[in-house]
């Protein structure tokens, strides 16, 4: 039998965990269901990636500088180079296989800064490709959002229409690119891949009273809180500076972020908690290092988290998790963990929405230490309510995923027999 040769192409292995844990689960999808699979990636990190996963892997750019800022002219000439090289190397790595996937990711959205020239045009490179070689390219739980930026909103709409399968991992992602002008008639939409990984065993939870004060050293991922004392605060942190549109004020923006978080964290150990600082992308480190700075107490740690699964044993561990990266708050969801999400996009919303924890949303763009504060109190009164709720919507969540790669498998693999999936 001749084995189906599968790439998988993305922002993957370059220092982002959700984006790895979306390629995880696609990877875990294919192993489970079709072992004959002949899977390479063409994406940020070759390295990273191989090791990590441990298939052959490729760097989507020529142009070894295509992530650093081009201001002298051999650099301004290589990075233009690099994307004419780039139109002939995506093109002969998609007519090695016989489908490609995009694994999750926010790839149609611009909520974060992003130029045109950059992962825009790559997708568009892969998915142009795909049309004209005939190689099935497939937008597998991809977010989507509105674009105001021309150039971007263009080539995201085109690597879409040219995309042969497209599922979303929100409803607004679909309206998004129905909005532009993409006949989704077809589409589907489904949770995020992120919810199909395995999740670590819960550590036995003891009922947790009211904070109060609480000395010694916080406890490490994995061991609950002793009972009758107030268990660790999981924070998720992030190197916010606004999105696309936000670029005049992007300083402005960080500043007001970093000065709430840290002003929360201060707050939570006046009361005696401890508190582990998470992040979800390597460009995240430089407010762990602010945070600890200006909270100068043994009761403020860092995690070191690389990967979906080490980011969920941290909050498995946590009474409570707030956070703002998109997959830091999947993780806390899907170990039945009560978050707090200081949101940036609508995706957010819609994620805590769905998990049925839509009022406890506060924005990013305009921490309020106090009324922080004041949510997170009211969402520790309902922890033992909502761990249950959670745990309801992860069922679901699990029996849809089931769908959507029954859905694939269908689309992408008709002739092959999937091997029946455990469940994580």
């Amino acid at each position: 039998m001749t084995r189906v040769r599968v790439g998988v192409f993305g922002l993957l292995g370059s220092g982002n965990l959700g984006n790895d844990g979306s390629l995880e689960a696609v990877l875990g999808y294919l192993r489970a269901e079709h072992p004959e699979a002949l899977v390479d990636a063409l994406c940020g990190g070759p390295e990273a990636v191989t090791a990590r996963y441990g298939i052959p892997a490729t760097r989507l750019h020529w142009y070894r500088g295509e992530y650093r800022t081009a201001s002298r002219a051999g650099a301004i000439a290589g990075k233009g180079l690099g994307k004419l090289v780039d139109v002939f190397r995506t093109a002969a790595w998609v007519r090695r296989h016989d489908v490609v996937i995009v694994p999750g990711m926010g790839v149609l959205e611009a909520t974060l800064p992003l130029r045109p020239w950059g992962f825009p045009y790559s997708l568009f490179l892969l998915c142009a490709a795909g049309r004209l070689l005939g190689t099935p390219v497939a937008l597998v739980g991809v977010g989507a959002a509105a674009i105001r930026d021309r150039p971007t909103r263009a080539l995201v709409r085109w690597s879409a229409r040219l995309a042969a399968y497209r599922s979303y991992r929100d409803a607004q992602s679909r309206d998004a690119m129905r909005a532009m002008g993409v006949d989704t008639a077809r589409d589907e939409v489904y949770p995020d891949l992120a919810f199909s990984l395995p999740t670590p065993p819960s550590p036995e939870r003891p009922a947790s009273p009211p904070a109060s004060g609480r000395e010694g050293p916080p406890e490490q991922g994995g061991a609950p809180a002793p009972a009758g004392t107030p268990g660790p605060v999981c924070v998720g942190v992030m190197a916010f500076h606004g999105g696309n549109d936000d670029r005049a004020r992007a300083e402005e923006i960080h500043r007001r972020y970093l000065d709430g978080t840290i002003r929360f964290v201060r707050a939570l150990v006046e009361d005696g908690r401890p508190v582990r600082l998470l992040t979800g992308d390597d460009v995240d480190a430089t407010v762990v290092a602010a945070i600890l700075g200006a909270v100068d107490s043994p009761l403020v740690t860092a995690a070191e988290t690389a990967s979906l699964a080490d980011l969920m044993k941290e909050m498995a561990a946590a009474d409570t998790v707030v956070a703002i990266r998109y997959h830091n708050l999947i993780c806390a969801l899907k170990t039945g963990t009560p978050v707090l999400a200081v949101t940036y996009a609508a995706k957010s919303d819609a994620l805590m929405a769905q998990m049925g924890l839509a009022e406890y949303c506060h924005p990013a763009r305009e921490v309020d230490a106090d009324r922080l504060l004041e949510q997170f109190r009211e969402l520790e009164k309902r922890s033992a309510e909502l761990r249950q709720t959670l745990t309801e919507r992860n069922e679901t969540a699990a029996r849809r995923l089931d769908h959507q790669f029954t859905a694939l498998t269908a689309a992408l693999f008709p002739t092959t027999t999937p091997t029946t999936r455990k469940a994580p």
